[in-house]
């Protein structure tokens, strides 16, 4: 006897074999698209609530001392899942081609191999030679004990003592402090484990002086550090941005990651607002801010109240240092919000920031919609790839709207290559077709109300998507940005944090390092025992940087024609 199918699975088949195109009548169609569009709703907040539902009943549990719900992992869904990557959607594939690694190994020395004459036969001829490449390390201690000349001048009551070779200052030599640096931050080995390595190599070394190696005494790192942040801000006008997670004392912080193809510097700090973007645009340095008639128009545009602007006009139209503007704040105007002190804030401090000229002021970035990135430069050029994801995370009941999500992504990322292939040849003309192709793409409804919202929602960021058809040298993605930050996910998840600011500041300075010259294809090693030993043989990271981005500018459209 055959089982009847349930009545739920009926009303999924007939709901998933519903298509409003085949119906003819415009009303009824209509209606059944109304039907299917309050389906996905109710769909979306059931999910909803019973994620939340969820969550209550678990705290409830954890508030009688009992066990949430175990997070178990299933089995991944068919069809449409939360993997939100656009990899394969946007890539146009290409042929591979292997490299020969052999041009990249430098040759240390040479040996000539003979064969043993007893075992050649007695008509063997000589045919030259065969080569072969073997890669190997030396890896041993190097200790030394320096007998350091000592004087004495009775007359100066004075001794005069041997310096120590450069890089000898301490109990470990150049090589041991490069290794255990370049293992830690390119390497992203645990001091745990590198007090192992240097134990089964010989060295002794304490926990607490390794932590000393590694967070302490390193001026000059960071002078150069503050010199790359520099050249790299003025080798574009256009950088990207993004932001990333952090603790600092076990304190949720923020990483700011700001970057070009030739440098990549870090900044964390205590907030992810507009202020904290701003020091990180300035290497942290102290905010200044500034009263005047641009600082009126932020106001203007962040919706502050005129009595406010009024009361401002009152106050020394000059620049200030934060403390100085706060007390200022605190003294004319004691009864701000917290809102509208921090628009305040953030109006002086844009307005100072952009006209200032003892640091390069970038002019547009490359980032999400975020709001904190918003209004801190002249423009904005947003990650197509962000905005892909915000489809990508559409999870539609219906297949109706299933088919209808697909054929609209792959228009997406269609006219994504379209705006790749602009990039390679610009002219006015394809830039008026992508102009109109992107309203129509955007402007269509296609009946799938979620599906619709968010078309409204990427339309009204035109300027920001299409701010490449003006610049064509713009990126489309902020991929350099976001790869930065999962270089900085990645030392959170080894190190989990660091403790104090110190140690806050040498993962910024070299988690930098390491970034800048893997781009320049400088080793990070190399660099490191260069700058201990002082051997001066690689030259200053911020000096190449500007020989890179003068032969290669990476803002030619925003050059005045000659």
């Amino acid at each position: 006897m055959t089982q009847k199918p349930s009545t739920e699975k009926l009303e999924s088949a007939l709901l998933q074999s519903i298509d409003p195109k085949e119906i003819a009548d415009q009303s009824m169609r209509q209606t059944v698209e109304i039907l299917l569009n309050l389906i996905e709703q109710l769909h979306s907040q059931v999910e909803d609530l019973e994620q939340e539902n969820q969550k209550l009943r678990d705290e409830i549990n954890r508030l009688k001392g009992e066990q949430g719900q175990p997070e178990i992992k299933g089995k991944k869904p068919r069809g449409f899942s939360n993997n939100y990557s656009s990899e394969k959607e946007r890539k146009t594939p290409k042929k591979h081609d292997k490299g020969r690694k052999k041009e990249n190994i430098n040759i240390d020395r040479e040996e000539i191999l003979e064969c043993e004459p007893e075992k050649l036969p007695p008509d063997a001829e000589f045919k030259g030679y065969e080569e072969v490449i073997v890669q190997d390390l030396k890896l041993s201690t190097d200790n030394i004990l320096f007998r350091k000349q000592k004087y004495y001048s009775p007359s100066e009551k004075k001794t005069y003592l041997a310096q120590l070779p450069a890089g000898y200052s301490g109990e470990f030599g150049p090589g041991v402090k490069s290794l255990v640096i370049s293992l830690y931050y390119g390497g992203n080995m645990t001091q745990g484990k590198l007090l192992e390595l240097l134990e089964d190599l010989g060295i002794s070394l304490s926990a607490g002086h390794l932590s000393h190696l590694l967070i302490q005494n390193h001026a000059c790192f960071e002078a150069e550090k503050e010199e790359i942040c520099s050249a790299g801000l003025a080798s574009s006008p256009w950088q990207h941005l993004d932001q990333t997670s952090a603790r600092v004392g076990g304190v949720n912080y923020t990483t700011n990651i700001i970057c070009n193809p030739v440098y990549t510097v870090y900044t964390t700090t205590a907030h992810k607002d507009r202020l904290s973007v701003l020091k990180a645009l300035q290497n942290g340095r102290e905010l200044e801010f500034l009263l005047q008639p641009v600082t009126y128009e932020l106001l203007s545009q962040f919706e502050v109240a005129q009595k406010w602007q009024d009361a401002l006009q009152k106050l020394p139209q000059t620049v200030f240092f934060q403390s100085e503007f706060q007390r200022e704040l605190e003294q004319h105007l004691p009864n701000l919000g917290s809102r509208v002190r921090s628009r305040i804030l953030e109006a002086a401090a844009i307005a100072c920031y952009q006209q200032s000229t003892e640091w390069p002021v970038v002019q547009t970035l490359v980032c999400d919609d975020a709001p904190q990135f918003k209004l801190l430069t002249d423009n904005l050029s947003l990650c197509w790839v962000h905005e892909g994801r915000h489809y990508k995370k559409l999870q539609p009941l219906v297949a109706y709207h299933q088919q209808l999500l697909e054929q609209f992504q792959d228009d997406f990322w269609d006219y994504y290559r379209q705006l790749l292939a602009y990039k390679e040849a610009p002219s006015a003309a394809m830039a008026e077709i992508l102009l109109c192709e992107f309203e129509q793409l955007f402007g269509t409804e296609s009946g799938y109300q979620q599906l619709d919202e968010r078309k409204r929602l990427t339309k009204a960021k035109i300027a920001e998507l299409l701010l490449v058809l003006d610049h064509p040298e713009l990126p489309l993605h902020n991929n350099p940005a976001e790869l930065g930050a999962r270089t900085m996910v990645l030392r959170r998840n080894i190190s989990y944090g660091t403790q104090t600011t110190q140690g806050t500041e040498a993962w910024d300075t070299f988690m930098s390092l390491v970034a800048t010259t893997r781009k320049l294809g400088i080793s990070f090693f190399e660099y490191i025992r260069d700058r201990i030993g002082e051997t001066e043989t690689i030259p200053s990271v911020a000096a190449l940087i500007r020989e890179l981005s003068a032969s290669n500018p990476f803002g030619w459209s925003w050059q005045p024609e000659s």
